[in-house]
Parts: C-alpha cells; sequence; structure tokens
C-alpha cells in the first residue's frame, strides 16, 4: 500500500467529519468526480452520486409499469438490502435530472418517509449523456431486459424512433427486437407514416407473404 495515499485518505475523512450533510455531499461528489478522471473504468456505475430527491424527475416515454405488489416488494429489498442500484439519469439544463431507468425505485426513496429519512432526502444516480432518442433506446433495454416493457407504450416508442430517423433495422438492433415484432408495433399505431420508410415497407411485404404461407399451412 502507498503510505502517501493512505495517509491523504486519513487527512480527507478528518475534514469530511466536522461538516454539515449537504456540504459533506456536496465534497464527497466532488472527489468521485475527481478520482474518476484517474479510473481505469469508463462506466457509468464507477461513479455514483448522491442528488437531492427533488432535483430527479421522470421522463414522459417510459411504458414501464409496475403492479402495486411489485411495488412494495421493491419497497421492502430497499428498505432491508438498501439501494444496491443507482437510478440512471440524463443532467437537463436546468440542473435537474431526468430518470432514464429507475423510475420506481425514485419513487421509493420519494413516497417511503422511513426511506426517504434513511437517505437524507437524496438518490443514488450515475449518469449517461446521450440524445433523446438514445436515452428512450437506453430505457426500453432496460425494461425488457426485465420483462416489464408495455405493448402499448413500446408501439409508440417505435413510432417516435421512426420520426427520428431510425431504420428498422436500427430498431431491431438497439432495442434487442426482431423485424416482425417491429412490424406489429408499427401496426398498433395505425398510422401510415409509420411505414413511410421504403426500405421497411419492403419489410412489410416479406412479412405479409410469410404470414399468408404460414396460414395456408394452418388451413391444410
Amino acid at each position: 500500500m502507498n503510505k502517501r495515499i493512505l495517509s491523504l485518505v486519513e487527512e480527507l475523512k478528518k475534514e469530511l467529519t466536522g461538516m454539515e450533510l449537504d456540504e459533506k455531499v456536496q465534497f464527497l461528489n466532488m472527489i468521485k468526480s475527481e478520482l474518476r478522471k484517474v479510473s481505469p473504468f469508463e462506466e457509468p456505475v464507477d461513479m455514483v452520486m448522491w442528488v437531492p430527491a427533488e432535483k430527479v424527475q421522470a421522463n414522459a416515454y417510459n411504458p414501464n409499469k409496475v403492479a402495486s405488489p411489485e411495488m412494495k416488494l421493491l419497497y421492502t429489498s430497499i428498505k432491508l438490502d438498501g439501494y444496491t442500484q443507482p437510478i440512471v439519469a440524463y443532467k437537463l439544463p436546468n440542473d435537474r435530472y431526468e430518470v432514464v431507468d429507475g423510475f420506481h425505485r425514485n419513487r421509493v426513496g420519494k413516497e417511503y418517509t422511513d426511506i426517504y429519512k434513511r437517505i437524507h432526502g437524496y438518490l443514488p444516480i450515475v449518469v449517461i449523456d446521450k440524445p433523446i432518442d438514445e436515452r428512450m433506446g437506453s430505457t426500453i433495454r432496460h425494461n425488457r431486459a426485465r420483462g416489464t416493457h408495455q405493448i402499448r407504450g413500446m408501439s409508440d416508442i417505435v413510432l417516435e424512433l421512426t420520426r427520428e430517423g431510425w431504420s428498422e433495422e436500427e430498431i431491431c438492433k438497439k432495442l434487442g427486437m426482431e423485424i416482425d415484432e417491429v412490424i406489429r408495433l408499427k401496426q398498433i399505431t395505425g398510422l401510415k407514416e409509420a411505414f413511410a420508410n421504403h426500405e421497411f415497407s419492403k419489410s412489410w411485404e416479406e412479412y405479409e407473404s410469410k404470414r399468408k404461407r404460414q396460414g395456408r399451412n394452418e388451413d391444410v
């Protein structure tokens, strides 16, 4: 062990010990930020910050919903095990943070008094810096990995991503979907603009042809 580093750590601990809570959290976040500059890891989880809960807000596009029993289980998990996963967020220009993943972890920290008091009104977050369409993709990937996405919400997002210029190939690749699934979700929207892309129209024809062949086979 490097004795100088150990000595500096002890000095730092002494400096932080006498600080008020808000000031201490501010300096801890700053220290983590500085240390990350020399870290060999570039993963978001390498820097978990604590931010005031009122600065963390939901996004407008997440179709994920948790049933009441599951919400209670999440609360129990956080109550007994603590926050083992931070909230994934995007920093907005107004010094607020928009949730990309972890909306219900966000809710638990705000809505359950015992948890709110225990974490002193703060929430643990990691920050990703991506444009809105990529953040939507990130949210869906997180939801699908847990199996908690909703079809109606997914169809709206697929349409929005199409408007953002995503091809069907990009949607399939970045959201972990099959072409048939993307087409079904576009059908749900009921909007012709969902099929405006020429490349996708070709895929649609292939899908229709495949469906008709399957229908004939089932009739036999």
